[in-house]
């Protein structure tokens, strides 16, 4: 999982001979240099991009927190594999690869054209109990590693995770409150529309489990196994797979970058693979990103999840290693500048 930081150098001194202004392409130019370092290449590439969409039940949706039924979450993995969601939309205008995996959807799903990863029937309720064992969360964990090292040897190089989950933003919620010890009321934000009456339910419920169950903040499994989720899990192992891989991990929102803090847990050098594609609406998400010490490349007040904002986000990525092609001063046979002399 090392990065290769002589090949980032190379690149930034590449990148500084081609036509135009030292630094003039801002952050595309560093965009550059980070994909360069995380795949070895001078001239790296991030297409096809592939998109991994992780989907369970949450028994906190037991306590009211969601302006959705549980019911939504299978009813919407039959949506991803029509095609008629928000994700499938942007993952066929990207040209990406698309996979949705059931890791503890409620219900069993009869139909064909997802992949069957069940862990269980959805999470316990964290407000009266474990919301699942140490052995689930590992084995949801290793699922999103597995089918994400299938997708990077089907020939993806950028990986997105989305998620659908009614309730999974009171789980990341809870999660995040306990990583950063900040107060909850800071953090919960209203998900897919709840009203302010559950909106405090909901900061009621993540105070009370999180003084019940009193997660360690620094370990991985035990925060998933008192209050998280199963497709966090799933992701959080995504992503350790795509880092092994030197394959850049294209960060969607609140929920995905929660499970990039719990990869991180599991192994700190993950972060060095992950690009955050946009900031959206959810209050704790701002925090999610400060913590990980990533600046967004968007913001264009999405709240949806399931990988949207990553998938939005994508063409800027491209458009970065767009920019190597570009002529240098010498083969252009143009004058350099005074900001090429030291």
């Amino acid at each position: 999982m090392m990065l290769y930081e002589q090949i980032g150098e190379e690149v930034r001194n590449y990148i500084d001979q081609l036509t135009k202004p030292r630094g003039s392409l801002g952050r595309l130019e560093e965009l550059a240099i980070d994909i360069a370092r995380m795949t070895g290449e001078r001239f790296p590439s991030v297409t096809p991009p592939g998109v991994l969409v992780f989907a369970a039940d949450h028994g906190i949706a037991e306590e009211g927190v969601s302006a959705y039924p549980q019911e939504v979450t299978a009813q919407m993995v039959l949506n991803f594999v029509r095609g008629g969601a928000a994700i499938n939309v942007f993952s066929k205008q990207i040209g990406a690869a698309f996979a949705v995996v059931d890791v503890g959807v409620a219900v069993d799903i009869h139909e064909e054209g997802f992949i069957n990863e069940k862990v269980a029937y959805g999470t316990n309720n964290f407000a009266h109990k474990q919301a699942m064992t140490k052995e689930e969360a590992e084995r949801a964990v290793q699922a999103g590693y597995r089918q994400a090292n299938a997708m990077i040897d089907r020939g993806i190089r950028c990986l997105i995770v989305g998620e659908m989950g009614i309730g999974n933003t009171t789980t990341a919620s809870a999660l995040l409150a306990a990583i950063s010890g900040r107060k909850v009321a800071e953090l919960v934000g209203k998900g897919t529309g709840v009203h302010d009456e559950a909106l405090k339910r909901k900061r009621d419920v993540i105070e009370r489990a999180l003084a019940k169950h009193k997660p360690n903040a620094s370990d991985a499994i035990d925060l998933l196994t008192k209050i998280g989720g199963f497709e966090i899990a799933a992701m959080a192992g995504a992503m350790i797979a795509a880092a092994e891989r030197h394959i850049p991990i294209l960060l969607d929102g609140f929920i995905c970058t929660v499970a990039a803090l719990i990869a991180e847990r599991l192994d700190k050098r993950v972060v060095h693979y992950m690009i955050a594609g946009h900031r959206s609406q959810e209050p704790g998400h701002r925090i999610a990103l400060e913590l990980l010490h990533k600046e967004p490349l968007l913001d264009l007040r999405m709240r949806l999840g399931e990988g949207s904002g990553a998938a939005v986000s994508f063409p800027i990525v491209n458009m970065a290693l767009a920019m190597l092609r570009m002529a240098t001063f010498s083969s252009a046979n143009v004058a350099t500048g005074s900001d090429h002399h030291e």
